[in-house]
């Protein structure tokens, strides 16, 4: 099948009845294997939504199947034939699998947002490290039997870049505050450095011991990074919590003058006071994660009497 042909539109929409497996897809946790670079370039002749026969347009982007927030551009007042010429990036776990999903809508001021129309393209249309643009006709739903699905909805020009992660890890020669570095000639991007500098950092709290805390004992971690929480459950009434639960940063170049906050919190179940108090933390330079690749160690928390808190960290550069 000649899918560049299918995705600048025909009748049948065949696109999207090979996609309804991706809609359905629930994404299993996997590691990332690269950076999808996203490029909302323009529409054209898009749907009059408003009154005035005019629409606010802006497009949302997400991995289908995902529950992850979307990834929005911004809205371009009173235009059928928007230039956007926005970048973004996701993490792919899987390029065989996932479909990357569009949703055009319409802005409104007062009440929700009338969607425009959609289209989905799985990555497994993309070459690595190759940019390819799409023209997409903009559709209602992915059901290819909705007599609306003919009608004329406007079209969207994408450009997408899958670039994948290296297999050899980036590490630092010398001095990690000197920034020197070293790389694999077999590593090296044809499209750039631009593309290569981006990375993921992952962070996987897996365990603590012996966290007691003066007044309950339900303990969780919560990450702080640039300005981003994250947290794991709770587990209630627990001085050994097994978390295992895996935390993705996506960065524009490798973190190394930086440090992460990783805290253990215990939060009283009820309305109480003294809901929520510290069980202890720890910082991390991240110099030491770019420099090794990896880091997979127990470290003591600091405020705490005895405990520990087991953390594996990674960095992986496209």
């Amino acid at each position: 099948m000649n899918y560049n042909a299918v995705i600048r539109g025909t009748a049948n929409l065949p696109l999207l009845s090979i996609s309804q497996d991706f809609l359905k897809l629930q994404v299993a946790a996997k590691k990332p294997v690269g950076i999808l670079h996203v490029k909302i370039v323009r529409a054209a002749r898009l749907l009059k939504k408003d009154i005035l026969g005019t629409s606010d347009p802006y497009v949302k982007l997400s991995f289908s199947g995902e529950r992850l927030p979307p990834k929005r551009t911004s809205v371009i007042m009173n235009n059928l034939n928007p230039e956007w010429n926005e970048k973004f990036k996701l993490i792919v776990t899987d390029l065989q699998l996932q479909a990357l999903e569009f949703q055009v809508y319409d802005w409104d001021k007062v009440g929700g947002h009338d969607r425009i129309g959609m289209q989905l393209i799985p990555l497994k249309l993309l070459t690595p490290n190759e940019t390819k643009e799409f023209t997409l006709d903009l559709v209602k739903n992915t059901n290819v039997n909705d007599p609306q699905n003919r009608k004329r909805r406007g079209k969207l020009v994408v450009e997408l870049t899958y670039v994948h992660f290296k297999t050899d890890s980036f590490k630092l020669t010398g001095n990690v505050n000197g920034c020197e570095s070293k790389e694999s000639a077999g590593s090296r991007m044809s499209n750039g450095d631009a593309l290569g500098r981006a990375g993921v950092l992952l962070v996987m709290i897996q365990a603590a011991e012996d966290v007691e805390g003066k007044h309950h004992n339900n303990p969780y971690a919560s990450i702080r990074f640039r300005g981003e929480k994250r947290k794991t459950k709770m587990m209630k009434k627990a001085r050994d919590p097994i978390w295992n639960e895996e935390f993705q940063f996506m960065l524009e170049e490798p973190p190394l003058h930086e440090k992460i906050h990783i805290e253990v919190l215990s939060k009283r179940t009820g309305i109480r006071l003294r809901s929520k108090e510290s069980l202890g933390y720890v910082e991390i330079n991240l110099g030491d994660v770019v420099h090794n690749g990896r880091l997979n160690h127990e470290y003591h928390l600091i405020d705490s009497k005895n405990g520990k808190i087991h953390v594996e960290l990674s960095w992986k550069m496209a």
